[in-house]
Order: structure tokens, then sequence, then C-alpha cells
């Protein structure tokens, strides 16, 4: 299966950004161990960036069967990346390394939710290898 991860805002400094709430491992150690861990058996590939209409425009433009998005804090109010999610025809999964319904209550609200197939939150880097695993079931 081609599968696409793609990052979004403030992704770029995993490792560094609050590593008591979104762990030690940087972008590209989490991609590398992603790679690592389904290179016999999916077609995976990475795209970061901390601009929304780069993200939409990426969600339009590869040719995936499928993507998982951690689109960072625009999760909370990007009507644009819900409507590229709505419009893509493709299977998408919402993932998140902290537990939104644990923090603030602002960051408890997801925009695109309603438009994907689910949202896995809160098992830190481990939510990526849970949503490729629910993709291919």
């Amino acid at each position: 299966m081609k599968i696409e991860i793609i990052f979004g805002v403030n992704m770029g400094a995993l490792g560094t950004r609050e590593p008591e709430k979104y762990g030690e491992s940087s972008l590209q150690q989490i991609c590398n161990q992603i790679t690592e861990k389904y290179k016999n058996k999916h077609q995976i590939t990475f795209f970061q960036s901390d601009i929304e209409g780069e993200i939409c425009s990426r969600i339009f433009s590869n040719d995936c069967e499928a993507i998982v998005i951690n689109a960072g804090a625009y999760t909370h109010y990007s009507i644009a990346i819900r409507d590229a999610i709505a419009g893509c025809n493709k299977r998408v999964i919402e993932v998140h390394q902290t537990n939104l319904f644990a923090r603030e209550q602002f960051r408890q609200v997801s925009v695109i939710a309603p438009v994907c197939e689910g949202t896995i939150c809160g098992f830190g880097e481990k939510v990526y290898s849970a949503a490729i695993e629910c993709l291919t079931v």
C-alpha cells in the first residue's frame, strides 16, 4: 500500500520542542523508524510543512492510497486542510502524539476529525504505526 505521512506546523521541531509532551525523537528519527519497520510491507513517504497551503496541495497532489496526518495546531482551525481531506478521495487517519482530551480545551476540538476515517491520539510516536496498521487491516 502507498501511504503518505503528513506532518504539519511545528512538527519539524520534534525532539527539541517540549520533549516532555512530544518525546525526544526528532522527526527524522521517527521517519527512519517507520521506514525500517514497514520497508518490506508498504511504500511510505513523508511530507512536513509549516505552511497550510503546501499541506493542502500535498493532500491532492500525491499518488498515495492513504494518508496519515498529524496537522499539529492546524488541527484546531484549518478549514482549508479539512476541505482538502474531504475532497481528496483517499483514506485519511488523523493522529496526535499527545492526548488531545487531556490538554487545553481549545486543543480538544479537531476540525479535521469529521472528514477523517478515525483519530488516534495519546500514544506518542506509536500513533503513526497504529494508523498504518489500521489502514492495512
